[in-house]
């Protein structure tokens, strides 16, 4: 068999495509492993040092939880986790009705604090922190209302970058998170500038769903909460499908299959192992870090974070505030603290407590900055309010957990 010379040309860089990829995933995976083994041996030196002292350390090497791909997780371990979430759906909300006319579960309860302070924990000084405490209550309550074993695990966003839809946690099969909606045909979301003038608006090619999940373990889910933002943003036939604003301002109850619209392009562009080996390596100040990882704005760029959250789509996926109303939300942003965590180990001098930005979106309305003696309050959804000091490492505070 003969090839012609564009071919030749064109299968060599193919394959040089496959070896770059491969030698960054290589590097990524040695640099977090890298940060990881410096947060345990800082643990176990502390721990040495409190014994030193007559003191006995809280969290160690010995209890420190351990949060893993889901991926990686045996099949078993996968459903146990789903069964904790069905549960937490079919507890008792904690939230008045009063306050969340639409809060139907314990689990709307972490829906309606995300919803209610959205325009304080994104694009501010609050995002890592306060995203850091809500994961962990979450596991908290999956650990201790609905008797799992197990820890958050995180969604690795680059290692299924180039097809998410088929990866363990899209699949569809009884071990996955659900599966992608119902494909209809359609085109990109098309996302509004958060700001008129400084934010150009972006538009998103299409995933390969948009309807309702229809296998896996939340394939009869049923969304209460919402849309308040655009939710799914699918043009069909010409026809704009976002929701209208839900009763009560997306406050109220509006019962609803859960959509989604899974497909590679924003994993691709946003968070792929470049950008995020990038991430880790380029950006040395919290505040460079932050904006990277938020989308920097007035470039339409929407960063690792953004580009998660659009990989997922679809209602409520696709609405900035109800955006939890997935579960898979819970996996996102194990996975944005994962990568904060070991940023921050790798310089833990300058970077532990370092903040950036104010207390509100872009700071509009205009307020103070954020600082460590600021509190973070879950409402509802979890315990008493922390202070930021709290929240700025996995391995104090109230917290003991470390990624793999």
């Amino acid at each position: 068999m003969k090839f012609s010379v564009p071919s030749v040309l064109a299968m060599a860089s193919c394959l040089t495509a496959i070896v770059n990829a491969q030698d960054e995933a290589a590097q990524l995976s040695s640099l977090m492993s890298d940060a990881a083994n410096k947060i345990l041996a800082q643990l176990a030196a502390d721990e040495v040092a409190s014994a030193k002292r007559g003191v006995k350390a809280s969290c160690t090497v010995k209890n420190i939880a351990i949060r893993r791909e889901f991926g990686s997780l045996a099949p078993l371990e996968r459903k146990a986790y789903t069964n904790a979430v069905l549960c937490l759906q079919m507890k008792t909300n904690l939230t008045p009705l009063t306050l969340i006319p639409g809060a139907r579960s314990r689990y709307d309860d972490f829906v309606a604090t995300h919803q209610n302070q959205t325009g304080f924990i994104h694009f501010s000084g609050t995002f890592l922190g306060w995203h850091r405490y809500y994961v962990w209550s979450y596991e908290q309550a999956l650990r201790n209302e609905c008797g799992y074993t197990g820890y958050q695990p995180y969604w690795e966003w680059s290692k299924w970058a180039d097809s998410p839809q088929t990866s363990p946690m899209f699949d569809g099969s009884e071990y996955s998170m659900g599966g992608n909606g119902e494909f209809i045909n359609h085109t990109g979301i098309v996302i509004p500038p958060p700001v008129a003038g400084v934010n150009p608006t972006v538009y998103l090619e299409p995933g390969f769903g948009g309807g309702c999940v229809q296998s896996g373990p939340f394939a009869n889910m049923t969304v209460n909460l919402g849309p308040i933002g655009p939710a799914g943003g699918l043009i069909i036939n010409g026809t704009d499908t976002n929701a209208p604003t839900g009763p009560d301002g997306g406050f109220g109850y509006n019962p609803r299959c859960l959509k989604r619209d899974v497909g590679p392009f924003c994993l691709q562009k946003y968070n792929n192992y470049t950008r995020i080996y990038n991430l880790m390596t380029l950006r040395k100040t919290i505040k460079d870090f932050q904006d990277d990882l938020e989308g920097p704005v007035g470039t339409g760029d929407l960063g690792p974070h953004g580009g998660g959250h659009f990989t997922i789509g679809g209602d409520p996926g696709g609405d900035l505030f109800t955006s939890p109303g997935d579960p898979a939300f819970y996996l996102h942003h194990a996975q944005v603290d994962r990568v904060w965590t070991l940023w921050q180990a790798i310089d833990p001098e300058t970077r532990q407590y370092s903040l950036s930005g104010t207390n509100t979106m872009l700071n509009d309305p205009p307020s103070a900055n954020t600082t460590l003696t600021d509190y973070i309050n879950l409402g509802y959804a979890a315990g008493l309010p922390l202070q930021m000091k709290d929240v700025m490492s996995s391995v104090a505070g109230p917290f003991c957990y470390i990624y793999i």
